[in-house]
């Protein structure tokens, strides 16, 4: 199809000759496309390989090869046994199992909780949830950057703390969370406390070590690595004790019953194993496609990038703040051009409300409804890039003109 160009920038949007904008998908951090391999995989499976996992027979074997072998991938990028790993079918299930299933299993010991005041509604309505059964929880405050720090984990620690939550990549500005020195911090001082680790947005983005690094409970969604959604894996570290919540046939050692997803699990570990296996060169190419995003916009007058600059942030994730334009506004004028981005977590962008993380690093409130953000992902490309940063030199000045003061 032949194409012309039309808008703003050395890069403009590309529009075909029957007038069609091409698509500038820019919202991984709510879902990726899935990668075309990974989806070979799961048409073959339900094709071929569609045996119960269960089953004694040839197919049932098939199945359960399928479930074995993406285990053993996923267990070699976390350097964990795979006996540590169960499947589930997101990760606010995985969120749940652990935080609610930690708690129960430990209450025992105490009835004190830790968590952080950005971390995903998965992890801050299991919190709430248990605060309604009894315990106690204790939300900890980040800086302007979104980190929380080390040294306040440390001091909030009690006897009595039997969990701690906190996620490893901030789904909405990118903050990096220092979860190593957390877990040492957590180790000195009570060494029977479990620590939870959100890692829906970091893992495909980082090395992370859970059993190394004193992790002892690692949550992961397929859907944010160009898997399907429908799937997920809990890392439990050795002697770690969780609650099932899920009873039946008693599959994954009574962990989590239910018959497995073999497509969607056997999809989670190829697109694992693609991610992982040239990681050095993607996550540099995802930088630059970042640092690209934010130079091509420098020079759009009183613009806000929330989160940590440079390395110190999440390669795919940028948080952008437009004074006098209201997100929704601004994202709908964006789609109108073939760019997709989002005005916040997906998990709660399609209803109203106001961003707790935003909220927390002291973003001024007249800035609260003026924030976007922009996510990148493996299949991100320079013409997307500058599609989205032209279409931004467009619409922004329009939108700012017409508004009303």
């Amino acid at each position: 199809m032949m194409c012309y160009h039309a808008g703003y920038g050395k890069y403009p949007a590309t529009i075909d000759l029957r007038g069609n904008m091409r698509e500038a998908y820019l919202d991984n951090s709510a879902t990726t496309r899935c990668f075309p391999e990974v989806v070979e995989l799961m048409n073959k499976i339900y094709l071929e390989e569609y045996g119960n996992p269960s089953s004694m027979h040839h197919k049932g074997v098939e199945a359960e090869r399928q479930i074995t072998e993406a285990k053993r991938t996923l267990a070699q990028i976390l350097k964990v046994n795979e006996k540590n790993l169960i499947f589930t079918s997101c990760g606010t299930e995985s969120d749940n199992i652990a935080i609610i299933g930690g708690a129960m299993a430990n209450m025992r010991r105490g009835r004190h909780l830790i968590t952080t005041n950005i971390e995903h509604p998965a992890v801050l309505e299991s919190m709430k949830y248990l605060e309604s059964q009894g315990f106690e929880v204790t939300y900890l405050p980040v800086d302007e950057f979104g980190i929380v720090s080390p040294d306040l984990v440390e001091q909030t620690v009690r006897d009595d703390t039997i969990l701690v939550s906190v996620m490893h990549t901030n789904n909405e500005i990118g903050a990096v969370e220092p979860v190593r020195e957390i877990a040492k911090r957590i180790n000195a001082k009570n060494p029977s406390a479990l620590f939870h680790v959100d890692a829906v947005q970091g893992f495909g983005k980082a090395q992370i070590y859970p059993k190394k690094w004193g992790i002892d409970l690692l949550s992961v969604s397929g859907h944010k690595i160009h898997a399907p959604k429908g799937t997920g894996f809990l890392y439990i570290g050795d002697k770690v004790k969780v609650k099932n919540l899920i009873f039946g046939g008693g599959q994954q050692g009574g962990m989590r019953s239910g018959t497995e997803n073999v497509a969607g699990i056997a999809a989670m570990g190829l697109a694992a194993k693609m991610l992982y296996q040239d990681f050095d060169n993607s996550i540099d190419r995802l930088y630059g496609l970042r640092e690209k995003f934010l130079d091509e916009i420098a020079d759009i007058p009183d613009l806000r990038v929330n989160g940590p600059a440079g390395r110190k942030c999440a390669p795919h994730i940028i948080s952008l703040t437009v004074p006098g334009v209201r997100a929704e506004v601004l994202l709908h004028a964006l789609e109108e051009r073939g760019v997709y981005v989002s005005s916040g977590s997906a998990c709660a962008s399609n209803k109203p409300h106001t961003s707790a993380t935003l909220e927390a690093i002291k973003l001024p409130r007249a800035y609260l409804d003026n924030t976007i953000r922009i996510s990148l992902s493996e299949m991100t490309t320079e013409e997307d890039i500058f599609q989205a940063t032209s279409a931004l030199h467009e619409i922004v000045p329009f939108l700012r003109k017409y508004t009303r003061h």
